[in-house]
């Protein structure tokens, strides 16, 4: 064959040989994009459909329906501030507990924790992660709730209350009426907005500390030996070396673990007593929008049902404004980090 010949058909087929994988280029990038926007259509689907069936509820009461604690399904009169003000109070209550407790974790098993100890605490750890929400709250309800009501809440209410036994104001009660306010109940069981809020901060302390943990472990060695060669101590290299490169996935851990915390359903269903009145008290009952959903959702109909829906939506709205924050924090650092 005349090398002529033999250049053009090898050309030839460079060319189709191109072609083909332009066009399965085309493929895999509609097919990639097609897995992402299922995603979103699927979220914008679900916001949707909550919504639509929210429409009487919000229709009917407006935005009344938003800032009332009355919730009367003999009177078809429904408002959302009880279970709204449950879900965020006992959200940040787990927050609040549990990113310390998380924070002590990574930084044992990172920096301080034996060779021979840090697998079998891991793993503990990530299987306190895989137990069923439920059985937190059978745990909560039959062993915490309680507990909590026989030896926690009485000192509680008679050191920080502003109802203790003997009829007088605490100390703190009388001089900071506020705390005086949110530990003073009459309420005589431990279900509570404050033990539904430890309960979600055990729940969410393996998320947040496996998270932690990683992040830890990606630090370059050779920064925290120069830091130890310098003199620092363990909590300063933690604190001044190995927390600030990585904060950015910290607190994406943080908010992955309130994002939990957010929408826990059966867990809260069982120990925040699901009652439907606001109270100043950590140490009153409560709901959340996501127990209350539960509990009224199978016997709902008509206004009731179109109420709990709007629930749902509300529920929508919180998350993606927890995430929103944190996807602005999150840029302001990596802002910072690139100055």
């Amino acid at each position: 064959m005349p090398a002529t010949e033999a250049s053009i058909m090898s050309t030839d087929i460079l060319e189709q040989r191109s072609r083909r994988d332009a066009r399965n280029e085309r493929l895999f990038r509609w097919l990639l994009k097609g897995c992402a926007l299922i995603v979103l259509a699927s979220l914008l689907g679900a916001a949707g459909a909550t919504l639509w069936g929210g429409r009487d509820a919000f229709g009917t009461f407006g935005w009344h329906f938003l800032v009332s604690s009355e919730w009367d399904p003999g009177n078809d009169v429904y408002g959302a501030m009880v279970p709204v003000y449950g879900t965020v109070a006992t959200s940040f209550i787990a927050l609040l507990i549990a990113v310390p407790i998380s924070f002590g974790i990574a930084v044992y098993l990172s920096e301080v924790a034996p060779t021979w100890l840090r697998t079998p605490v891991s793993s503990a750890i990530e299987l306190l992660a895989g137990i069923p929400s439920i059985i937190y709250g059978m745990w909560g309800l039959f062993v915490f709730a309680p507990f909590f009501a026989d030896h926690v809440k009485p000192w509680l209410t008679s050191n920080l209350g502003n109802k203790p036994d003997d009829g007088k104001l605490s100390w703190v009660a009388e001089h900071v009426p506020f705390v005086g306010k949110l530990f003073g109940s009459d309420y005589p069981f431990g279900a509570s907005i404050l033990v539904a809020g430890i309960v979600l901060a055990i729940m969410i302390i393996p998320f947040i500390s496996s998270v932690m943990r990683e992040v830890f472990q990606t630090v370059p060695t050779r920064l925290k030996e120069s830091a130890y060669a310098l003199g620092s101590s363990t909590w300063e290299v933690s604190w001044d070396i190995v927390l600030p490169y990585t904060r950015s996935a910290v607190i994406g851990g943080i908010f992955l673990g309130l994002g939990r915390a957010l929408g826990e359903t059966m867990a809260v269903t069982f120990v925040l007593g699901n009652a439907m009145h606001l109270s100043a008290s950590l140490l009153d009952p409560g709901a959340s929008i996501a127990s209350t959903i539960a509990n009224q959702f199978s016997e709902a109909a008509g206004l009731q049902k179109s109420a709990l829906m709007a629930l749902a939506f509300l529920l929508f709205v919180v998350t993606f404004i927890v995430l929103l924050i944190a996807r602005l924090m999150l840029r302001r650092l990596a802002s910072k980090e690139g100055r």
